[in-house]
């Protein structure tokens, strides 16, 4: 009777099998490195999302700035780009965004892609917090509207939130902090409603 033998894999095939595994993550690690750095371009982003974001990057450069994306872009304090505003907070809403973008770009090769390739990931509150994190500090009546934004939100799953007042690239707001007056105190007017006055 016969031994059963195993099989053991030759050397040079664990060797290749190796350099395989290398390889691939070495492109993985190059390929997010290169994603990383490229969607901090603009006009990168706006190569793909057209319409309207190209005319957004072109507002974005107009002096004196009219919309508060445009402010952000030129504002020395924040100098932000799409992806700062288009990413959620943290590690894991850059992340969130890089899938995103490589869920479009499977889209894009595979021929099943939006067109115009709008963007479908609505901004929450954390992309704003992210440089904005002291906004609630300030518990006086001038800043209540912020200060008590987070009970609202606690207490009513259909709480608006920071984009809500502050819409980025609307170039009709009025003159203070780019916001629109109608579109504010229908905000205040359903706090207010809900939380009390």
């Amino acid at each position: 009777m016969r031994k059963k033998q195993k099989r053991i894999l030759s050397k040079p095939l664990w060797v290749g099998i190796v350099i395989v595994g290398v390889v691939l993550f070495v492109t993985a690690i190059g390929g997010t490195a290169y994603a990383l750095h490229i969607e901090e371009n603009d006009g990168f982003c706006a190569s793909c999302h057209t319409e309207p974001e190209t005319t957004f990057v072109q507002q974005s450069q107009t002096q004196p700035p009219g919309t508060l994306a445009a402010f952000h872009a030129q504002t020395e304090r924040f100098t932000a780009r799409c992806i700062d505003c288009h990413s959620g907070g943290g590690t894991f809403g850059r992340v969130d965004g890089l899938m995103q973008g490589q869920a479009d770009l499977l889209a894009y090769w595979s021929g099943h892609y939006r067109d115009p390739a709008v963007t479908t990931a609505p901004l929450q509150d954390d992309s704003c917090l992210k440089c904005h994190q002291d906004i609630f500090a300030r518990r006086d009546f001038n800043n209540h509207f912020h200060a008590l934004l987070p009970r609202w939100q606690q207490g009513d799953p259909n709480a608006k939130g920071c984009v809500d007042c502050h819409t980025a690239h609307t170039t009709t707001a009025d003159a203070q902090a780019f916001l629109t007056r109608n579109t504010v105190t229908a905000v205040c007017n359903d706090c207010h409603g809900k939380l009390g006055r």
